[in-house]
């Protein structure tokens, strides 16, 4: 029976934020022996990504595949009954081969990448990831339990539900001793919501996989070790003399790695700091074992435990990358993925989605929160202001943000931002083999809408405005600003802004600037930010010499940018059919414009509604010279209209589609050639996509604007 109590949306919260604190902690010396981390660290008790001189925040396989493939839920209606089946065919949806989440390291190396070329040819879950197809070795390291932590933060005390939803998912990609450790995390993860103790976690864990297995006789040499020994040290050292890596193949095995969870939960004495230096202190795969730790002590002590020891949070800001097909979710927060789960687990309940301040993207409802909110760094900025999560000041719900600001005049401001894109220190991360794909969340031409007022206790008025910035020429940041509001003390009222219709030009963070006089200081309360509409944006090569445009574009084909053509687009894909997709799960009702010229290629068109790679509704040029309206909805394509129509290669045809409701208008070259409504399981929202089916395509003249639902379409 699961259990949705009033701490749940908090307890989910600090599952997500121990995820991803782990992960980062254990990331920048992941892999490395035990004996060198304390040589080169001594005992890890707090971030040591700046002695490496790595970033902190980064795309991580495992903080990726734990928050988006828990997405099969929702595809799916949040069933309780979803299978293995439909879960490998988010998988197929969510992930660009080669190019996100999962480690590409190729077939019979990684066991993720394994599974995907077993999905990609039509083998279903669970065979894709089983002992039998792809070999023992493979099928046992480590990946069904890096991403099983969702999967638990959605049965709350049902350990049971928990065990069962994990092996479903574990056995898309994984099988055997992989699956029996993420049966066992997810039981215990699922358990912690209502029990506290440690050892009875792991108790009710090893209730649920074989006796005879590897796992659950690992598991209980540790509670004998445990048991006689008082030094965590030396239970390392039994552990890896008899279950260390020398005794299992492959890159990273999930037996040891598991034992080191174990080992961390018994000797961590339920303290977070503890318990994620042991972990990542005894080496092998630092930052999965550390996110798997830090999450289940995060749902088990709560934010309080979190915060017993050094500052985890404050460097982290809440910050985490989702690169996935799906690119308007790629720049996201904890308290954003944690409602998603949250809501999951409300709706397996038969209960009503939570919808913080009438949906608004920036809440602060959860304590401590600041959702990637950062002072700015600046000269002009820096010292002029700080941040804190409060309660109180709020008229649509409990928690707001206080921005302290001292010592403005002159030269002097303050600014908090958060960002909307890709910001320069992520462009160039490498994660593994790929780079970030993500498209921004905030567009030209949508509105801007943020509450805020101003202390009672503030001696002075001071001016407040929203802002963004922009890439622009030479790929610098641009900032543009909304018109002033002069805030006296005590003064209460919205901040609302219309982002001037542009060029292709990315935003890259938006926020909020505060000026004064003669020194003032004060405090002003942010009680939400928001945004709501579809852009109003041109899509195509800027004038000047700026390169993050097309970054803004996540890229499904094999080529979709060569700077030597005229075209803003020249889309390759070798075999098979490829997305270029750009927008978010957000927009709904919108008007999608290109200019289409095919040259050797079997089809060739553009999406709307694209949810990822296997969801979309989308205008084809087909091969056997017919015009074709689709809807594909992960391994169906339907075809919703049909009608011929003669084209050519090298032939520049104009393709539109307006989607209003569940209304879909395709026109080609001004002329209206389908009018259809979608009723039945429609797709209701989401981005834009340029189509290119085994051949080569060039795209120009690419635009996005709203289109009125009351209206017909005005073209």
């Amino acid at each position: 029976m699961m259990y949705i109590g009033t701490d749940y949306k908090e307890r989910v919260y600090a599952g997500v934020l121990g995820k991803i604190i782990g992960v980062y902690l254990g990331r920048s010396f992941e892999s490395q022996s035990h004996q060198s981390i304390t040589t080169n660290f001594g005992e890890i008790y707090y971030y040591v990504n700046e002695k490496l001189n790595k970033p902190l925040i980064v795309p991580d396989d495992d903080i990726s595949g734990t928050f988006t493939f828990i997405r099969a839920l929702k595809d799916y209606d949040n069933g309780h009954k979803v299978s293995a089946k439909q879960i490998g065919k988010c998988w197929l949806n969510y992930l660009i081969e080669g190019r996100t989440i999962i480690w590409w390291g190729g077939l019979g190396i990684s066991t993720e990448h394994t599974a995907y070329m077993r999905l990609k040819n039509h083998i279903d879950a669970p065979r894709s990831g089983s002992i039998e197809l792809n070999g023992k070795q493979v099928a046992e390291q480590i990946g069904a339990q890096i991403f099983i932590d969702s999967w638990a933060m959605v049965a709350p005390g049902d350990p049971e539900f928990a065990a069962d939803l994990a092996k479903r998912a574990a056995s898309v990609s994984h099988d055997g001793e992989a699956i029996f450790a993420a049966q066992m995390m997810a039981a215990m993860e699922a358990q912690a919501f209502i029990e506290f103790e440690s050892k009875k976690l792991i108790s009710v864990g090893m209730s649920l996989i074989p006796k005879d297995s590897t796992i659950y006789k690992m598991i209980y040499d540790l509670l004998d070790w445990h048991t006689h020994h008082a030094d965590w040290r030396k239970a390392r050292e039994l552990l890896a003399n008899q279950y260390g890596y020398d005794k299992y193949g492959g890159g990273c095995h999930i037996v040891p790695n598991h034992g080191l969870i174990i080992l961390g939960l018994l000797y961590g004495n339920d303290d977070f700091q503890k318990t994620l230096m042991i972990v990542n202190t005894s080496g092998w795969d630092t930052d999965c074992n550390s996110g798997n730790v830090g999450c289940l002590m995060g749902i088990k002590n709560g934010l309080s435990g979190i915060e017993a020891g050094p500052d985890w949070r404050g460097p982290v800001s809440d910050r985490l990358y989702l690169p996935s097909a799906d690119g308007g979710g790629t720049i996201t927060d904890a308290v954003a993925e944690a409602y998603q789960i949250v809501n999951i687990g409300r709706s397996l309940a038969d209960l009503e989605p939570l919808v913080p301040k009438e949906g608004a993207r920036f809440h602060f409802e959860l304590p401590g929160s600041v959702q990637g909110f950062m002072p700015e760094n600046s000269i002009e900025c820096r010292g002029a202001v700080s941040i804190d999560n409060i309660a109180g000041h709020s008229i649509k719900g409990t928690r707001c943000l206080a921005i302290r600001y001292n010592h403005l005049s002159q030269g002097r401001i303050a600014r908090i931002a958060t960002a909307t894109f890709i910001p320069p220190e992520a462009i160039d991360i490498d994660a593994g083999n790929y780079k970030l794909q993500a498209s921004p969340t905030l567009y030209h031409g949508q509105t801007v809408r943020a509450r805020l007022a101003a202390d009672d206790a503030n001696t002075e008025p001071v001016s407040c405005r929203l802002f963004i910035r922009t890439y622009g020429p030479e790929d610098k940041l641009v900032i543009s600003h909304s018109a002033q509001v002069i805030y006296s003390p005590g003064m209460s009222q919205d901040l609302i802004w219309e982002i001037p219709a542009s060029s292709c030009d990315p935003i890259e963070e938006v926020g909020i600037e505060i000026c004064g006089e003669r020194g003032a200081g004060g405090s002003a309360y942010l009680d939400y930010l928001t945004w709501t509409g579809a852009p109003n944006i041109s899509l195509g090569r800027p004038r000047h010499n700026g390169t993050k445009w097309h970054r803004a574009w996540v890229n499904g084909l094999d080529n979709y940018f060569d700077p030597w053509f005229l075209d803003d687009y020249r889309l390759v894909k070798n075999q098979g059919l490829g997305l270029l997709i750009q927008g978010t799960r957000e927009w709904t009702d919108y008007w999608f414009r290109a200019e289409i010229t095919p040259h050797i290629v079997k089809e060739a068109g553009i999406g709307v509604h694209v949810q990822g790679m296997k969801r979309y509704y989308a205008l084809m040029l087909c091969f056997n010279k017919m015009a074709r309206l689709i809807k594909v909805r992960d391994s169906n394509q339907k075809v919703l209209a049909t009608k011929d129509f003669i084209w050519d290669f090298d032939q520049t045809y104009t393709l539109e589609i307006v989607v209003k409701a569940q209304q879909i208008f395709a026109f080609i070259d001004n002329q209206e050639i389908f009018v259809i409504q979608d009723s039945v399981s429609p797709l209701a929202s989401g981005g834009v996509a340029l189509i290119c089916n085994e051949g080569s395509i060039s795209a120009n003249a690419v635009t996005v604007r709203p289109a009125i639902r009351s209206d017909p379409p005005d073209l």
